[in-house]
């Protein structure tokens, strides 16, 4: 069973940042990719950010050049530094694991970030 826990959700400020911490219970290079979502209220869930085994990363288009997602191997922990934030960025964030064959994919709890103007 894997397990994925966020944290580093909060309130900030416009113009503030956050670092967000997704923990997994097994070894991360164990992942194909790892990937940080994000979910306002009463819209879909969207990509924020991927990282896989080769340390290559990728990110929504209107995101790049804030948000940076990285991984510390030894504690098994992917990080997404967000800096400038905006009120639209305001929503639940998930992290997301990706393993196979078999495919499998894993979600955590998700973590509210709410940024006020």
């Amino acid at each position: 069973q894997v397990q994925l826990v966020e944290s580093g959700g909060g309130l900030v400020q416009a113009g503030g940042s956050l670092r967000l911490s997704c923990a997994a219970s097994r070894d991360i290079f164990d992942f194909n990719v790892m990937a940080w979502y994000r979910q306002a209220p009463g819209k879909q869930r969207d990509l924020v950010a991927t990282i896989n085994r080769a340390d290559s990363v990728t990110y929504a288009d209107s995101l790049k050049g804030r948000f940076t997602i990285s991984r510390d191997s030894a504690k098994n922990t992917v990080h997404l530094q967000m800096n400038s934030l905006e009120p639209e960025d305001t929503a639940v964030y998930y992290c997301n694991a990706q393993k196979g064959p078999p495919y499998r994919t894993y979600w955590g709890q998700g973590t509210q970030v709410t940024v006020s103007s």
